[in-house]
């Protein structure tokens, strides 16, 4: 069920009850992260491996500051810039933070979401919520309340819409290591915009077992058709009659083959590309496609987190 109804969502989540919530990022499938029956749900509902760590939501740096054992100056510097917004702190937790939230990791992956509903939501729980994207476990993650209804509708109870999000693509990840900071996660935070407050930052390459946080597995994001990155107009060539769905960054590309395309940017902005990446996808792979080609964008800015996104979603395991 779909519905606005901030109440309902704050009385299922205290039963122990899943439900689905937006943010500016991704819509996310949130349970009350200090109840581990709950927690277990949701990995049971997205089919997630229990290795993956998920993601812990809460309302203020000061309940976030509650969650952690030990915050460094370069995360406080962070949190201020970019908080609340698509900024995930991994920090030592506190024993209050279940292993099994953080897959036996002594760290946990924190924020604090800017979307204002489920601020407001957040602001009137007694805990805090474990929310990884609302989708199946390796498929397109959702950024409308209908993509969460397609693809849980009949496994929660109830999704709460906020409307499409703002950013559209998953929250930045950082970590620290000795006096390094790292990016485990590239998102809706530029590498830029990091290194511009706090000098270079290390980014880890992904992982295919036991990631370090949440959203670090090689083969992640994919639609049902096959997607095949490279030169679109030579893809084009080569599958000539096909049934495709385009993506590019700004440019249209002309076929007499049955072609869908999306168009991420028409003038060549990144964050309107990255708001409209997953959308995109979700009706590409709506439609009988033989496949979806693509190319990637320039690897600067947040054309460095939808790369990251288009590299894994064309991974096959």
């Amino acid at each position: 069920m779909i519905g606005k109804d901030i109440d309902q969502a704050i009385i299922l989540l205290n039963k122990g009850s899943l439900v689905a919530i937006p943010t500016e990022t991704v819509y996310g499938l949130a349970g009350n992260a200090f109840d581990e029956a709950a927690v277990a749900e949701i990995f049971a509902v997205k089919n997630r491996p229990s290795f993956d760590p998920l993601i812990v939501h809460t309302s203020d740096w000061e309940r976030l500051s509650q969650l952690a054992s030990n915050i460094p100056d370069a995360a406080h510097i962070l949190a201020e810039a970019f908080m609340p917004g698509p900024l995930t702190l991994l920090l030592p937790k506190q024993n209050t933070i279940s292993d099994l939230v953080t897959a036996g990791s002594p760290l946990v992956a924190l924020r604090i979401p800017r979307h204002p509903m489920t601020l407001k939501l957040l602001q009137q729980l007694d805990f805090p919520l474990a929310a990884p994207s609302a989708n199946p476990f390796g498929y397109i993650s959702p950024t409308t309340a209908q993509h969460v209804e397609q693809q849980l509708g009949n496994k929660i109870p109830y999704i709460l819409d906020g409307g499409p999000c703002e950013v559209g693509l998953e929250s930045t990840i950082v970590g620290f290591e000795n006096d390094k900071t790292i990016i485990y996660r590239k998102g809706g935070i530029s590498v830029e915009s990091i290194e511009n407050l706090i000098g270079t930052v290390e980014v880890k390459a992904h992982s295919t077992s036991h990631p370090q946080a949440p959203g670090m597995l090689k083969s992640h994001y994919a639609p049902r058709v096959p997607l095949i990155l490279g030169n679109i107009e030579a893809l084009l060539e080569i599958h000539k009659g096909k049934k495709i769905g385009i993506i590019s960054f700004q440019k249209t590309f002309l076929t007499k083959s049955p072609h869908y395309p999306i168009i991420l940017s028409p003038t060549g902005n990144f964050t309107e590309a990255a708001r409209n990446l997953f959308a995109g996808m979700h009706y590409l792979d709506s439609l009988d496609l033989d496949m979806i080609i693509a190319e990637l964008l320039p690897e600067e800015n947040l054309g460095r987190a939808i790369n990251d996104r288009l590299r894994r979603a064309a991974v096959k395991a």
